[in-house]
């Protein structure tokens, strides 16, 4: 089945011809050319990407971003951005942006990352195929076919990238993560230099999943490398 794709791009040129590229890779594409457009059609309508201008009129990149990632279902965004300042790529990806490209930018160079983020995508579902559909821990339940999260029996809601950070931890307990090898595997690209924005991640996931965040019982700092997922916890029927 062909992906489909939405592009929100404001320069009506630049848009037609990302889609006839796209569509040379046999993809489906809807173009918006404002920000409330692209916004309708990104909830109304399912698709496997959304490529994302960061200016818009009506509503920006940002503001579309934020509202995509507070639904549940997830859906890639690839932010297009003709600013080039370190602050506007660490909003972009604190909001739930998988990768970013800056313009002007070459159509070899965002064709090779569109297919990158279907890659990851395609080969998380790979591994959760192989993986237990639920998880506990301690007093943790998650769902990862459904993307859900309880604790103790109260619904978690969790940002898209909060979720995924937490299934990749509760599926390897023990294991060590830096945060450039969590930038890799959540966010799909090595995004250099951009470590905090797993750190504000890690903070945000802790106020929701630990009983006490200063001194968490689940994901551990491991001090000069980076977390982990405490392997000494058990599950409700033995605790």
């Amino acid at each position: 089945m062909a992906h489909r794709i939405l592009v929100v791009e404001d320069n009506k040129d630049l848009a037609k011809v990302l889609k006839m590229h796209l569509e040379d890779l046999s993809m489906e594409v809807d173009l918006a050319y404002d920000g409330v457009a692209g916004l309708t059609k990104a909830e109304t309508s399912i698709y496997d990407l959304i490529i994302l201008d960061l200016m818009l009129p009506g509503l920006n990149g940002m503001e579309i971003c934020r509202h995509i990632r507070s639904k549940s279902a997830y859906t890639p965004i690839l932010m297009l951005t003709s600013k080039s300042s370190e602050l506007d790529r660490i909003l972009g990806l604190e909001l739930g942006a998988d990768d970013y490209v800056t313009k002007p930018f070459s159509i070899k160079e965002l064709m090779a990352r569109v297919k990158a983020i279907f890659r990851r995508i395609e080969g998380m579902q790979g591994k959760l195929e192989h993986e237990k559909d639920i998880l506990q821990a301690g007093g943790l339940v998650i769902d990862s076919a459904k993307r859900t999260v309880n604790c103790k029996g109260e619904p978690i809601d969790l940002t898209a990238k909060e979720f995924d950070l937490l299934l990749h931890f509760a599926s390897h307990p023990g294991r060590v993560y830096s945060r450039a090898q969590l930038l890799d595997i959540v966010w799909g690209y090595g995004h250099d230099g951009y470590e905090h924005t797993v750190n504000s991640h890690m903070n945000r996931l802790r106020a929701k999943v630990e009983e006490d965040p200063s001194n968490p019982r689940y994901i551990l700092t491991v001090w000069g490398v980076g977390y982990k997922f405490s392997e000494n916890i058990n599950t409700p029927e033995a605790e």
